[in-house]
């Protein structure tokens, strides 16, 4: 039967009708903004892929679902638009889920996309079978399977929306495959731009200025979310009005600028042992501002700690013994700040906090003076911060793995530009920095990457060298060399006095960049370090260099800790 809407326009329900589940899945993604998309193809998901070839969007290739996950991440970090992963049935699903745990804890939107089998082989041994959703949904925000072809566009949109919203994190679709190649009885749906929160209650802000005001000592303590850009703009100008100590976490570097930088005490995290612990101790009342409790344990900073905390976030705070915040703020964290700076009167300085900040700035000073006199092979790490400081011009992306290194990497690399530096904080998970430059290349093309890691990190992701080389990406990756898992190595010795799995053998760097059809360089001495940095930016294409690094003074990183911080 031919209805009355059919004759009014033929034409839209023609096409509608020849639609497949795909055709609906990359156009929700082009309308969505979506411009790349990562992952590694197989028979279940083949249809997506084959649909991406009309689209805008560039499929990129990656050569593991982890780094597929891992290059969406840096792209949803960096732009605040979630970055998109698809993959194929069974293993490519299994092998996102570092990926996605990740984003999830460090706050980067991500959707990622795994196929499946056919709806009704759900329950069947077949090859790739897996409850996919069950394997996603502890490591994301939101998880789902499209089970009918009038679901594909709500549970898509669904997903965008759970990635990008609020703390963002990350999301996973699973796409039955007869879905996908079957007809589609659904259109795309675009997202209100209009979704943010506001600010915070204002009898909240108004009793969070009262604690403030009436506080002899405050300290503002920034989190991850405090790094996203328009927060950081916003924490900027509360600093103009009023005047406060500010101590971060490693993920909220870059949130102040170099004009605000007498007023910070340093980064805290991972080991309770740094000069802006002191700061954060001395604080009678601490302002939290984007922070997640992952960062940096509230049992380390401030365990049996009566003082009252304010929570200012887009989520209320997880509650636990050491951090039960007196107010929280909940709401845009940009619109609740510009609520709250005019209630704020505080100037100057309390004179504790102002002698604690005057002996961090010397000491910063002595420390940056004896790192740059540091001439020892191996090369000393505080050389090579001192090196990288120099280059860290504002049109420079360094993005950080985890190990030693990257512990010197955030207590003494100083950024002033929002999500200029960007580190793991939550998972800490190896082999992310290869695949977040190669996001960095593709998000801003006109400047300079450089990704760091360690020489345990670095072969996690190594073999996506060959797609930066594919993608011409122009991306510097150095790799401190020392032969050990020497993060682990450290702590066991603290609590075993040995060590146990760490070592493991050499690696010719440069070789295996000329393999990948990169460019390797090596520097031997403290004194090649910038003229080689110069010479691998100003090379095209993907440049590896390798550096063996002097790790015998490590054991300071973990020295006076307090009871828990070595695990």
């Amino acid at each position: 039967m031919v209805t009355a809407q059919q004759i009014a326009n033929p034409r839209t329900e023609t096409a509608l009708e020849k639609k497949t589940g795909a055709d609906v899945v990359v156009e929700t993604l082009e309308a969505h903004g979506v411009r790349h998309v990562f992952g590694v193809p197989g028979a279940k998901i083949d249809k997506v892929f084959d649909t991406l070839r009309d689209s805008t969007i560039k499929t990129v290739v990656c050569r593991h679902e982890q780094n597929a996950a891992f290059i969406a991440g840096g792209i949803g970090r960096m732009t605040g638009k979630a970055g998109v992963a698809l993959v194929t049935s069974g293993p490519g699903v299994s092998n996102l889920a570092t990926g996605l745990v990740t984003a999830n804890t460090e706050g980067d939107p991500v959707v990622a996309l795994g196929g499946a089998v056919a709806v009704a082989d759900r329950l069947k041994s077949l090859h790739q079978t897996l409850d996919s959703v069950g394997v996603c949904r502890p490591v994301t925000k939101y998880a789902a399977e499209i089970d009918s072809p009038a679901a594909t566009a709500e549970v898509l949109s669904a997903a965008f929306r759970a990635a990008e919203a609020d703390r963002p994190g990350s999301a996973f679709v699973s796409l039955p495959m007869d879905i996908m190649k079957g007809g589609a009885q659904c259109r795309p749906i675009r997202l209100s731009n209009f979704v943010d929160q506001g600010p915070a209650a204002k009898g909240s802000i108004t009793e969070a200025a009262r604690r403030i005001n009436s506080a002899k000592a405050p300290v503002i303590f920034l989190g991850l979310m405090a790094s996203k850009p328009k927060f950081a703009e916003a924490i900027r100008n509360l600093l103009r009005t009023t005047t406060l100590p500010v101590v971060g976490t490693f993920q909220a570097a870059g949130a102040l600028t170099q004009q605000d930088f007498p007023y910070f005490g340093g980064r805290v995290g991972q080991i309770a042992n740094q000069p802006a612990d002191t700061l954060l101790d001395s604080g009678d009342v601490v302002i939290t501002i984007g922070y997640d409790a992952v960062e940096y344990w509230p049992s380390l900073w401030n365990k049996d700690n009566k003082r009252p905390i304010i929570h200012i976030d887009a989520t209320p705070a997880n509650i636990e013994n050491d951090y039960s915040p007196a107010v929280e703020l909940i709401g845009d964290i940009e619109e609740t700040l510009e609520a709250l700076s005019p209630l704020l009167h505080r100037s100057p300085l309390a004179a504790e906090s102002a002698e604690l900040l005057q002996l961090i700035a010397q000491d910063r000073k002595r420390l940056m003076a004896e790192a740059a006199a540091k001439s020892g092979v191996p090369i000393h790490p505080l050389r090579l911060i001192s090196e990288l400081q120099k280059i860290l011009t504002p049109d420079v992306t360094v993005c950080s793995d985890m190990g030693s290194f990257s512990l010197y990497l955030c207590r003494y690399l100083f950024s002033f530009r929002a999500r200029q530096f960007l580190v793991t904080n939550g998972q800490q998970t190896l082999g992310v920095a290869l695949p977040w430059a190669i996001a960095a290349t593709i998000v801003r093309p006109q400047e300079k990457v450089l990704s760091i890691s360690g020489d345990g990190g670095f072969l996690f992701s190594a073999n996506e060298l060959e797609t930066a080389v594919r993608l011409n990406s122009h991306l510097v990756h150095m790799i401190w060399i020392d032969g050990h898992y020497d993060m682990v190595g450290e702590q066991e010795q603290i609590k075993y006095h040995r060590t146990s799995g760490v070592d493991f053998g050499p690696v010719d760097y440069v070789k295996y960049a000329e393999a990948f059809g990169a460019t390797g360089l090596r520097i031997q001495h403290p004194d090649e370090i910038a003229p080689t940095l110069r010479k691998a930016f100003d090379t095209p294409g993907p440049v590896l260099i390798g550096v063996h690094v002097d790790y015998r003074d490590n054991l300071k990183l973990f020295e006076e800790v307090h009871e828990g911080s070595v695990l």
